[in-house]
């Protein structure tokens, strides 16, 4: 995650908007983006979501639902999101935050496509015997 330096755009303004499910982000660049919590879940910066490398990513299926509980301030830099679902783990740099919001169409479309190719869906599979998908950390909430 990159840290803060000139280029780094900062925050502000930040609004949970919980009935529409969007968390509203304002820079100083002038910038302002509306990102679904959805989006942000499935596009978690923790390692539980990217992996550690690079084709170690793990697909997050079933978060259309997802709820933002909490937002949590990490130093000057991030933001800590607290998901329904008990994901808790991603930083979200003001950087990052950013750079989702510039690309928030083309990552989107990419989502949808991996989705699909999986045969996994958007929706949480309630289907008897099948267990709903956890934060993807492997442990228990």
């Amino acid at each position: 995650m990159a840290g803060l330096n000139a280029a780094t755009p900062l925050p502000t303004d930040i609004v949970l908007h919980t009935r529409s499910r969007v968390l509203e982000i304002a820079f100083d660049n002038g910038a302002r983006y509306r990102l679904p919590f959805e989006f942000l879940r499935v596009h978690s910066p923790s390692a539980e979501v990217r992996g550690h490398g690079i084709g170690q990513e793990v697909l997050q299926s079933g978060k259309r639902d997802v709820l933002i509980n909490a937002i949590e301030p990490v130093g000057n830099y991030a933001v800590k999101l607290v998901f329904s679902d008990g994901h808790d783990s991603g930083l979200y740099s003001w950087d990052y935050l950013a750079s989702l919001g510039a690309h928030q169409d083309a990552l989107w479309q990419a989502y949808l496509e991996r989705l699909t190719a999986a045969g996994a869906s958007r929706d949480v599979d309630t289907t008897p015997g099948k267990a709903a998908p956890s934060c993807g950390s492997g442990h228990q909430h």
